[in-house]
């Protein structure tokens, strides 16, 4: 029987985490092409872009932490969440320093947080 418990613990925490794992790969994969490579299409595309992904992510994280973890209120998933949010934001500006012309922001660093806040906000 513990066997059987523990697969069906895997198949869970792979299909909630999953999600979360492939946005956070997604982030660090396009933060790693160089500045001269990304196209400009509309004016302040990287803050739509910083928002939008990092509110898929942190649905998608809220949603792995209420499904995993039962006993977290949701005051709790949401500030986890945007705790989350901007310290993988945080880590990624750092990553920025050492890509060709890319550069740490601030200003991205905050809508990733605000990205943070509303993906958390959605799934509740």
């Amino acid at each position: 029987m513990p066997a059987k418990q523990s697969n069906g613990y895997t198949i869970r925490f792979i299909k909630f985490w999953l999600p979360v794992l492939v946005c956070m790969g997604f982030i660090f994969y396009t933060s790693s092409i160089p500045g001269k490579d990304i196209p400009p299409l509309f004016p302040f595309q990287d803050v739509l872009f910083h928002a939008v992904i990092y509110t898929i992510m942190a649905y998608f994280f809220a949603r792995a932490l209420k499904n995993t973890n039962l006993q977290l209120s949701s005051p709790k998933i949401i500030c986890l969440t945007v705790a989350f949010g901007i310290l993988y934001g945080l880590s990624d500006e750092f990553h920025q320093i050492f890509v060709s012309e890319r550069y740490a922001s601030g200003w991205d660093l905050f809508f990733d947080g605000v990205g943070s806040f509303i993906g958390s906000l959605i799934f509740r």
